[in-house]
């Protein structure tokens, strides 16, 4: 009896024991999986952290997220956000991202920048010729009737605007733009195309866009006055511009008239010296003192009156056209304000008056 009674309590013990040894090695396993889930191999938490923020940051835009956790993306766009002073004094709160810029008569300077406007400027129903290329699918404005109404513009949702010039911020058109978007406004973007591309780069975030775009246009034109200069030498080149309403002989302080008289230095005739555009007639004429002339038939309106001075024996007598040194030029983006069209330019006045 007390043999068996022996035998039984050593039973009893065996499978406590066999039973605590059993709990153990399932809270073994137990905290073993615990941790596959939240480890990467080797047991680096810190590794797994940085590899799921690398992996987020690439399925987002190809970089990693600087985001820390719990972030509000609206919020870091709101701090983002820049104010900035335009050319006639309004504070401007820039976006801190743009993706929808209406900016009428800067095509050119955007698409330097790679960007496409939400709208383009137009004349009726054309727009500038020279870039409708690059602008396909874009919808034009008819600007030939004024600005376009705050309601028209609306419908694009810009996140900004930007007009070239004050004239165009005139009679309360800048109060009601500035109400569907921030505003920025030049007091005449025209008038220094290089300058106002490092603005407009700054305002879209694209300065180093902006910055080699300048510095592709700065060494064509370097060049391009090396091979000028020993073909022209102190001889004068004029731009004469036929138009509905008249002749004029361009300066040197805008659109093709800079890019001729600045950035390629060729002189100018002293009609204009110190003028941005002068008035030519068949009175006038003789006292052009140019041996090369550049004529620009504008839009195409000015057919009769160009055919009514180069027709004429006093035309005929000039030096620059008994030489053979007058060339028509593109009426499109010999009027253009920016770099596309200047590039342009360059290689018309070098190849015209190098032959190269």
């Amino acid at each position: 009896m007390a043999k068996r009674f022996n035998r039984g309590k050593r039973m009893w013990r065996n499978n406590i024991a066999a039973l605590a040894c059993c709990a153990v090695i399932i809270g073994l396993l137990s905290g073993c999986g615990g941790k596959a889930e939240t480890e990467a191999p080797g047991g680096d938490q810190e590794a797994t952290k940085t590899a799921a923020v690398e992996t987020s940051g690439k399925a987002g835009s190809g970089q990693a997220s600087t985001e820390e956790p719990g972030t509000n993306r609206e919020e870091t766009s709101t701090k983002e956000e820049r104010t900035v002073t335009d050319e006639l004094g309004h504070e401007v709160k820039i976006p801190a991202e743009v993706n929808k810029v209406f900016a009428p008569n800067m095509e050119d300077s955007l698409l330097k920048l790679g960007v496409k406007p939400v709208a383009q400027w137009a004349n009726g129903k054309l727009g500038h010729s020279y870039l409708q290329e690059e602008l396909d699918g874009i919808p034009l404005i008819d600007f030939s009737g004024g600005l376009p109404s705050p309601e028209a513009l609306m419908s694009y949702e810009p996140d900004l605007i930007v007009l070239h010039t004050e004239t165009y911020a005139a009679d309360g058109t800048y109060e009601k733009y500035a109400k569907i978007a921030p505003t920025y406004v030049f007091k005449n973007a025209s008038g220094n195309v290089e300058k106002s591309l490092s603005t407009l780069g700054d305002l879209l975030g694209k300065a180093s866009e902006a910055e080699t775009a300048l510095k592709n246009y700065q060494q064509k034109a370097s060049e391009a006055k090396a091979k000028l200069s020993s073909v022209v030498g102190d001889k004068n080149v004029a731009i004469i511009r036929f138009a509905p309403r008249g002749v004029s002989l361009m300066g040197g302080n805008y659109l093709c008239g800079y890019v001729i008289h600045q950035d390629l230095g060729l002189g100018k005739s002293k009609l204009v010296e110190n003028e941005n555009a002068a008035n030519l007639s068949l009175e006038i004429l003789p006292q052009l003192d140019a041996d090369y002339i550049f004529v620009i038939n504008a839009y195409d309106q000015g057919t009769e009156r160009m055919k009514e001075m180069t027709e004429s024996p006093i035309w005929k007598g000039m030096p620059a056209v008994k030489n053979g040194q007058v060339y028509e030029a593109d009426n499109e983006y010999w009027l253009g304000s920016g770099l596309i069209a200047y590039e342009k330019i360059v290689d018309d006045v070098v190849r015209s008056i190098t032959g190269q």
